[in-house]
């Protein structure tokens, strides 16, 4: 027996568990933050927020377990994917987190696609370069913000800088290297050449370990600060789309994980290195066995629920949100939530998209809203999964994950939006369970991640069921949702571009 921290370091919380490798889970705690907006398009957080919210939470986890978290065998950490988090000589902030909703590079997107062969950055990152990804964000600050960007010694992703917290040191692993456009899919180095035909200083780029390597140990000052106990490995880590096919059990090709979280994914495991030619999904590396993570991005997922509560709701608890949405007709009576409230990736790959409510009626109130956005979402995640198909990946049922797979009205509709049986965990933290498990086998508690998934990972004995009406329904409104977009996307344009990005 073995007991396990697991980070996960979200965009708009961070969470973490203490996991008995024989029995499961036996504590969680968690802590919410917001993105700062300080401009239109801009989307960024602050380090610091991260790390006080990570030493709030092993208190609450201290005080539950206090037996269980001296006993801390071992660390896992994982995190939202994408962003730059730029560090002076200091080791502390050169500037804000830029996170994966920020839009501020559109042109910075531009000039790399005007200035690089698109057949050479394909084969190469595998994956379509998007505002809110290091790579541009690096390059808008070399290029917007040059006093700040001399300043910069080193860059590493969002969960790496709880880990040199943690262990006073930097480094990365492929899992999240691999998201930054930063990162040479085919050589499995940083792509190096790409940064500095664009003028940037690949030695701002860590070392790369492994996931399941151990990158440190915990120092006697976060020792201090945190009361975990001097000494304890942390591992390298991987990305919560990784850790959250582990959490979920997807060691082999077969199933899907939808993840609602602050965004919403499409996931799958693939035993070969795929990728869309069209580049409307992302393949990734993946932390088991040199596999790679193939999914579909969805930037507006549980973001746009907690703008319903926040902005026109008033604080509604999302238990009640989800009694509001059971309470409407399925199909909200025609109304078409189109969820781009940060633009969209899959399958549009469109920064200016926009959101959108279509259809709307008087005979629609806040119950239908409600309603049309958990639809909305769905939509998109049905985009996401018919590219998965035409890619050849096999999806024969469908796992939900994420803070959306504890609302069931959200679920049924998954279901018949998405036309599949769709299964729920028992373990509500899928990205912190994955990782615990990871760093579990690294240390020699689990013989390899498989038996780590058979120990521990559940499912309810019951799922959700397409209902076949609802899933006809659906079948037309979706075509309608697809319509939306295409008759709508040069006026998103029009409108995005009178927005202030600068």
């Amino acid at each position: 027996m073995a007991i396990i921290l697991g980070i996960d370091l979200g965009t708009q919380s961070v969470k973490a568990t203490l996991t008995d490798t024989e029995t499961g889970l036996l504590t969680s705690a968690g802590r919410e933050y917001s993105v700062e907006i300080p401009h239109p398009g801009y989307a960024q957080e602050d380090p610091e927020v991260w790390w006080q919210s990570v030493v709030g939470i092993l208190s609450a986890l201290r005080l539950a377990q206090p037996e269980a978290f001296a006993a801390i065998s071992g660390i896992g950490l994982t995190g939202q994917m994408h962003g730059l988090v730029s560090l002076d000589t200091s080791l502390q902030p050169a500037y804000p987190a830029i996170v994966w909703l920020d839009q501020r590079s559109a042109a910075q997107v531009a000039q790399i696609y005007a200035s690089q062969n698109h057949a050479y950055l394909a084969e190469h990152l595998q994956n379509r370069i998007f505002p809110g990804y290091a790579l541009p964000s690096l390059l808008w600050l070399y290029e917007e913000l040059p006093e700040t960007y001399s300043r910069i010694a080193h860059v590493v992703c969002p969960k790496d800088y709880i880990r040199l917290r943690l262990t006073g040191e930097l480094g990365s692993e492929p899992t999240d290297a691999s998201g930054t456009c930063l990162y040479d899919l085919r050589s499995g180095t940083w792509f190096r050449p790409l940064l500095e035909s664009l003028g940037l200083d690949a030695g701002l780029l860590p070392e790369l370990g492994q996931p399941m390597q151990t990158a440190g140990t915990v120092t006697a000052s976060c020792a201090d600060e945190t009361g975990l106990r001097a000494g304890i490995p942390v591992i390298y880590g991987a990305s919560d789309e990784s850790a959250l096919l582990l959490g979920n059990g997807l060691v082999s090709e077969g199933n899907v994980v939808a993840n609602i979280g602050t965004g919403a994914t499409v996931s799958v495991y693939s035993d070969a290195d795929r990728y869309d030619p069209e580049l409307r999904t992302h393949t990734f590396c993946n932390a088991v066995d040199g596999s790679c993570a193939v999914f579909g991005a969805i930037l507006g997922g549980g973001i746009n629920m907690r703008w319903v509560r926040d902005s026109i709701l008033d604080g509604m608890d999302y238990e009640a949100l989800s009694e509001l949405a059971a309470s409407a007709p399925s199909g909200s009576d025609g109304l078409i939530f189109l969820p781009y409230t940060s633009g969209e990736r899959t399958p549009h790959m469109d920064p200016q998209a926009t959101g959108m409510l279509f259809g709307l009626r008087l005979i629609h109130d806040r119950r239908y809203l409600v309603r049309a956005v958990m639809e909305g979402i769905c939509f998109a995640m049905r985009d996401c999964l018919q590219i998965l198909a035409e890619l050849g990946l096999p999806a024969e049922g469908v796992i939900a994950s994420g803070g959306g797979a504890r609302s069931a009205v959200w679920m049924q509709i998954m279901a018949d939006i998405l036309n599949q049986e769709v299964r729920i965990s028992t373990t509500p933290e899928q990205a912190c369970l994955g990782i615990s498990i990871l760093a579990a086998a690294a240390l020699g508690f689990y013989a390899d991640v498989r038996e780590g998934c058979r120990a521990l990972v559940r499912f309810a004995p019951e799922g959700y069921t397409p209902d076949p009406v609802n899933a006809a329904l659906y079948e037309e409104l979706h075509g309608i949702y697809g319509e939306l977009y295409r008759a709508s996307s040069d006026l998103m344009h029009r409108v995005s571009s009178r927005g202030d990005l600068d």
